[in-house]
């Protein structure tokens, strides 16, 4: 089952994502750390309506966000649709404990049926460019890479930025 998150969850959610960003490291992917993402960017985007969770026997084991909010960060892509009606998807995470089950899918499904419920063009996101995996799974769901953005407190490397038109 899918929901939204409120205030309550916000120490699982958290925990979820220090456990990704745990079992990313130990396979040499530095993609999440300390600073991101954050306790506060999270209670942002639980106020906002934005944070949703997968949720396995009652307990949360999976978040992704979404909003039509376009980060100032994407205004360097050459996106393949105008701006103005995007989903733009951030922090999707599973518990490593639940990972390999379709979670992260079922997420994304949820998320990509909420842009066509709201009629967007497309979907688009950024992903590290470090970690092959993720790479792989979007590319495989219909999205196409268009370019680099970098996030300095993350990484010295980029994150690849993609885009899934949707077609009605």
């Amino acid at each position: 089952m899918i929901r939204k998150a409120f205030p309550k969850d916000l120490d699982v959610v958290k925990g979820i994502t220090e456990a990704c960003a745990a079992h990313m490291i130990a396979q040499g992917i530095y993609q999440w750390n300390e600073h991101y993402p954050s306790r506060a960017v999270f209670q942002q985007d639980i106020a906002n309506g934005q944070l949703y969770l997968y949720l396995h026997e009652s307990q949360p084991v999976g978040c992704v966000m979404f909003s039509k909010e376009k980060d100032a960060l994407y205004n360097s892509i050459h996106w393949q649709t105008p701006d103005g009606n995007n989903l733009y998807i951030h922090r999707l995470a599973v518990h490593p404990n639940f990972q390999g089950q379709g979670i992260a899918r079922q997420l994304m499904d949820y998320a990509e049926a909420h842009a066509q419920q709201e009629k967007c063009t497309a979907v688009r996101l950024d992903t590290f460019s470090k970690n092959p995996r993720n790479q792989r799974f979007y590319k495989a769901r219909g999205y196409q890479q268009l370019g680099d953005v970098f996030f300095p407190k993350q990484s010295e490397y980029p994150f690849h930025c993609f885009e899934k038109i949707l077609t009605y």
